[in-house]
C-alpha cells in the first residue's frame, strides 16, 4: 500500500474540523481522484498526506507512519503541487525546476549533471524546453502551472499529490497535462492522488474516484458508481447528465430553465 490514512481529522480552529476521522487507501501505481464542491476538504486531505498540515490520526507513506520519517526522506517519496504554488518571479525556468531535485542533493551540495538532465527532461515532457533561460515573471498563467508540474516531475517522487493540476490551463493543455500524467506512471511506479474540479476528465484518467462533501468521504470507486447524476445533483447543487463516450464518462451541464 503505497498511501494509508486512518482517522484523519484536521481542525484549523478550534471545534472547526475540515476534516473528519477520515480513512482512505491508495494502492501503490494507483491513480486516485478526489472530487467534491469547494470547501469540501479536498485541499486539506493532500496537504496533510504530504505532511503541511497538523492532523490527528495516522498517515502511512509505503508502509511507514509520516511521523517517523525524516523530513528530507519524506520530501524525496512524495511532490505536492498545491492550488497557488508561491513562485519567485526573479529566477528562470530551469532554476525553478531545479529546486524540484533539492531533497536529492548532499547537505551544503549544488546541482550536478543529473540534476540538471532531470530538470530539463521534465521540460522537454512538457514542451517548455524554449522558456528554459526565462523568468518566471515572464510567463503567463497556465505557463507558470506548466512549469511547476515540470518541478514535481523532476523531483522523481514515487507518489505525486496534485492540486487543480489542470487549473489555469486551457482544455487541450489540460488534456495533455493528465496524459503525460498517465504516461510517467506507465514508465515507472508512481501512485498519483489529483483533487480535480473538472468531473469529465476525472472520470477519464483516475483508476478511482474519491468524493468528499463536510470534510467526509461520501463515495468512493470507479468512476460509474460515483460519478452520477443523483451525487452531482446532491453535492455540487447541479443538474447534469451522464453520459458514456469513449474512454469513460463525460458530464454535462443541463439548464434547469428560466430562474
Amino acid at each position: 500500500m503505497s498511501v494509508a490514512v486512518r482517522s484523519l481529522s484536521v481542525s484549523y480552529q478550534p471545534g472547526t474540523p475540515v476534516l473528519s476521522d477520515l480513512s482512505l487507501e491508495v494502492a501503490t501505481g494507483e491513480w486516485l481522484g478526489l472530487l467534491g464542491p469547494n470547501g469540501a476538504g479536498k485541499s486539506t486531505l493532500l496537504k496533510a498526506i504530504a505532511g503541511l498540515v497538523r492532523h490527528s490520526g495516522a498517515i502511512e507513506l509505503q508502509g511507514k507512519v509520516s511521523t517517523s520519517i525524516r523530513r528530507r526522506d519524506r520530501a524525496r517519496a512524495v511532490a505536492f503541487v498545491p492550488q497557488e504554488p508561491m513562485i519567485p518571479l526573479a529566477m528562470t525556468v530551469t532554476e525553478y525546476v531545479l529546486l524540484g531535485r533539492t531533497p536529492h542533493l548532499p547537505y551544503l551540495g549544488t546541482e550536478g549533471r543529473r540534476d540538471l538532465e532531470a530538470a530539463c527532461a521534465a521540460l522537454d515532457l512538457l514542451d517548455l524546453g524554449r522558456l528554459a533561460g526565462r523568468h518566471m515573471s515572464e510567463l503567463s498563467g497556465g505557463e507558470r502551472r506548466r512549469v511547476v508540474l515540470a518541478r514535481a516531475i523532476a523531483q522523481e517522487a514515487d507518489i505525486l499529490l496534485l492540486d487543480e493540476p489542470t487549473g489555469a490551463l486551457d482544455i487541450g493543455q489540460g488534456q495533455n497535462a493528465l496524459e503525460l500524467i498517465g504516461y510517467l506512471r506507465s514508465e515507472r511506479p508512481m501512485t498519483i492522488i489529483t483533487a480535480m474540479h473538472d468531473l469529465t476528465l476525472a472520470g477519464q484518467f483516475a483508476d478511482r474516484l474519491l468524493m468528499m462533501a463536510g470534510g467526509r468521504i461520501v463515495a468512493v470507486g470507479p468512476a460509474v458508481h460515483v460519478l452520477t447524476a443523483d451525487y452531482i445533483r446532491d453535492f455540487y447543487q447541479a443538474n447534469v447528465e451522464v453520459v458514456r463516450v469513449d474512454g469513460g464518462l463525460a458530464i454535462v451541464p443541463v439548464r434547469n430553465g428560466s430562474l
